[in-house]
């Protein structure tokens, strides 16, 4: 198979240097790629790079951001089909899930493009107390300077458009670190937004492992980091940032509720879907599933036999519904999770058999609380039934949980809406639908362990700016 060279991109080049590394392929355990990891003096480069091109990237007129960056989401319609077979080669994410990400990152870069001139401040009003009274003040916003952008393997494409596209929408300069498993897509992204015409030095990028994104996170002439990934690589990051701001995008456990006035079979399927989708690698993937005991045995029917139907195999295959998870060392876990449960009591109603990195989709009932499958995020097409009899059951669960992401309940009661709206602490409660649920123009974040701050391109850019106060006197 043939092996490209992925490199690092530093003030508008695109180096030699840097340590090998293979990228293999999950589906094959063949290497795809080799990217070439910077090394720590790179990174330094890069930042270096980044606080030079500050000044040329904060005056650029907003206007001519945003047409920067719909040239960049022309490209990405232009070469989408390239770019999601790209992911999926490096990740075993399937192909209709890839070209379904590039598609909504064109979205994103469209919204970005959007809010570049849309920044704005606000009238403070002085008047309410003597010493204001003659005065006019504004708040103000300016860029935050250099933004260190650290994405992960499962949706590596948008989400670096979800990081980068606000960054410069706002007039920073960003150094962005791809996931070490998916570092194509980052590189053509970046291609782009040099031919589209962004200065040398707006945007950079690194590929590497953990060391590589330590390295950027320390580095004080970062100004601003944005994170998405584990919840313990968050708290690193947050450790190490000091008094510098962050925004961490992390786990979560995936909880959802069907209430027993919901449309069952509505959703039994998309719970099906959604908690398989991707493999089940998603922080917001079905996977602790609360039922209420009165539809149960009908929603169990209908779900599993949803879940039994989907096809697994290869990721490049448009008619393949779940490809593998990310290595072999993951399905190798997830396995021995599901095998840890049950020797607990736990029985999967199908599926729970594993293929090198291939995990069959799995639904699994009768878990205790203290199983892995059910209290860590499995990552993984694994789904976990749990009955329950109140809505107070779930509710408390979840928000003694640790972990506060989104959370979808299916009801046709306003007043159970209105209570899981009101009780539930998360990020997001999707009523009619499940934790999935991420247009990408809307806050999206969690609490707790699910991470700080919101995404999106409008409130990724009101965390990517900086508020000043001016005040005029007479």
């Amino acid at each position: 198979m043939t092996q490209s060279l992925v490199r690092c991109h530093i003030e508008g080049h695109w180096p030699d240097d840097g340590t090998p590394v293979d990228v293999v392929a999950p589906q094959s355990g063949q290497v795809v790629t080799r990217a070439l990891e910077a090394t720590p003096a790179m990174v330094n480069e890069a930042v270096s790079a980044a606080v030079r091109a500050k000044p040329a990237v904060h005056a650029i007129p907003p206007y001519e951001r945003a047409a920067l960056l719909r040239r960049v989401q022309a490209a990405t319609v232009e070469r989408l089909e390239e770019i999601a077979t790209a992911i999926t080669r490096e990740t075993g994410k399937v192909l209709r899930d890839t070209r379904e990400e590039v598609r909504r990152a064109s979205e994103t870069l469209g919204l970005c493009a959007d809010e570049a001139i849309r920044i704005q401040g606000e009238h403070v009003p002085l008047d309410g107390s003597p010493a204001g009274v003659g005065k006019l003040a504004l708040m103000l916003r300016f860029p935050v300077g250099v933004v260190g952008a650290i994405v992960p393997f499962n949706a590596p494409f948008n989400l670096a458009c979800h990081k980068l596209g606000p960054s410069f929408a706002a007039g920073n300069a960003t150094v962005l670190k791809s996931a070490p498993e998916a570092p194509t897509s980052a590189k053509l992204l970046v291609e782009m937004f040099a031919q589209a015409g962004a200065p040398a030095g707006a945007v950079n990028l690194l590929h590497g492992r953990t060391a590589t994104g330590e390295a950027l996170v320390a580095n004080s002439d970062v100004d601003f980091i944005t994170f998405t990934g584990s919840t313990r690589g968050g708290a690193a990051v947050r450790q190490a940032a000091g008094m510098r701001r962050v925004l961490l995008e992390l786990g979560g456990l995936g909880p959802n509720i069907v209430h027993a006035d919901a449309d069952i079979e509505r959703a039994a399927n998309m719970t099906a879907l959604h908690g398989t989708r991707l493999a089940g690698q998603s922080c917001i993937s079905v996977q602790n599933l609360f039922v209420h005991r009165g539809v149960l045995e009908r929603f169990l029917d209908l779900h599993v036999a949803a879940v039994c139907k989907l096809r697994v195999g290869d990721p490049l295959d448009p008619a393949t519904d779940v490809g593998p998870v990310i290595n072999e060392a993951s399905a190798i876990r997830i396995e021995s999770w599901l095998q840890e449960a049950q020797r607990a009591g736990a029985r999967s109603l199908c599926g729970g058999g594993r293929r090198g990195a291939f995990i069959e989709p799995t639904v699994v009932i009768d878990v205790r609380e203290d199983m892995k499958v059910v209290c860590q995020e499995i990552f993984g097409p694994v789904i976990v039934i749990r009955p329950f009899s109140e809505l107070d059951e779930p509710i408390r669960w979840i928000n003694a949980s640790g972990f506060g992401l989104n959370c979808g309940i299916f009801t046709a009661s306003l007043a159970a809406a209105f209570r899981a709206i009101r009780e539930i602490e998360c990020g997001g409660v999707i009523v009619n639908g499940t934790s999935t649920f991420r247009p990408d123009q809307v806050p999206y974040g969690g609490i707790r362990n699910s991470g700080l701050g919101r995404e999106g391109p409008r409130y990724s850019i009101q965390e990517m700016t900086e508020q000043r106060l001016v005040v005029f006197s007479q």
